[in-house]
């Protein structure tokens, strides 16, 4: 490994995992995703121009490359890396991708202290109300990588996403202090990261089952309420007609439109756990 790149020190196996791992999506003639045991990753383009956008669960580069392959041919290799934001599931194998890719990586600034070995996330809440993956949470990582000496960059202030000339980018904070959704207006297709999620991510049943219903982040690692409701306001007014979420399936059409508003009205009932560190903004 690169001596330059530094995975977490706490990175490891999660042994995790759903019936739709390993399984692929084509979402739009140019939108494909993957569901990595619990997460998805989301490769845009063609074979001739294309970009990754997150970078999956930890030790599970060799299955990324193997569906890049299949998909944009046996050289394939991506205009750029796009981070949603840097917990472990979006992450896990970037350091060895970019041992693979020498390609450069963009995420919002409020990202990089993570990114760069600077700070570590809050530790995962297993005192919030949920379900048991929100009790065993504490065994999920939460250690910075550090890619500093790559060539980690800014996305563009005026909300353009590099090497993706249709897509802007949607601050959505709130789940991490820096996320982003990507939004195309041709045909309203969200990349929602983990503001919106299609799967009740702490109950072991529904992720497993890949269960289909329109939530909030995942709570135990949440950490500002307030900042979470705001972004699901901001993406719902986008009047997204598909959504490829962090967690779960993509949906679309009325059951989306539907689950949006639903959750906008209702996110303090659905979303908002009763209790737990982060809830109100206030750790304990």
């Amino acid at each position: 490994m690169d001596s330059n790149l530094r995975q977490s020190e706490d990175n490891k196996f999660i042994p995790m995992t759903s019936i739709a791992s390993g399984k692929a999506w084509q979402a739009r003639p140019d939108v494909y995703y993957y569901t990595n045991q619990i997460v998805n990753f989301v490769m845009i383009g063609t074979s001739s121009h294309w970009v990754l956008v997150d970078a999956g669960m930890p030790k599970c580069s060799e299955e990324i490359l193997e569906f890049a392959r299949s998909i944009f041919g046996g050289t394939a290799k991506p205009a750029a890396i796009i981070l949603t934001h840097g917990h472990f599931d979006h992450v896990g194998s970037l350091v060895w991708l970019l041992e693979e890719w020498d390609v450069p990586v963009y995420a919002h600034p409020l990202e990089f202290p993570f990114l760069t070995g600077q700070q570590a996330y809050p530790e995962p809440d297993t005192s919030v109300e949920g379900g048991m993956l929100a009790k065993i949470s504490s065994i999920y990582p939460n250690e910075p990588i550090n890619i500093s000496q790559a060539k980690l960059l800014p996305l563009p202030e005026n909300g353009t996403v590099p090497e993706l000339p249709e897509w802007h980018w949607v601050f959505t904070p709130g789940h991490s202090p820096g996320q982003v959704a990507l939004f195309r207006e041709s045909d309203r297709t969200l990349i929602s990261a983990d503001a919106v999620i299609t799967v009740k991510q702490d109950s072991f049943y529904k992720v497993l089952m890949q269960t289909e219903e329109i939530q909030g982040p995942p709570r135990y690692l949440t950490t500002d309420w307030t900042a979470a409701w705001d972004s699901v306001r901001k993406l719902e007014a986008l009047h997204p007609q598909m959504i490829i979420p962090g967690h779960g399936k993509h949906m679309e059409g009325e059951a989306l439109t539907t689950g949006l508003r639903k959750l906008v009205e209702e996110f303090d009932t659905i979303a908002i756990p009763k209790h737990g560190k982060f809830v109100d903004g206030n750790e304990s």
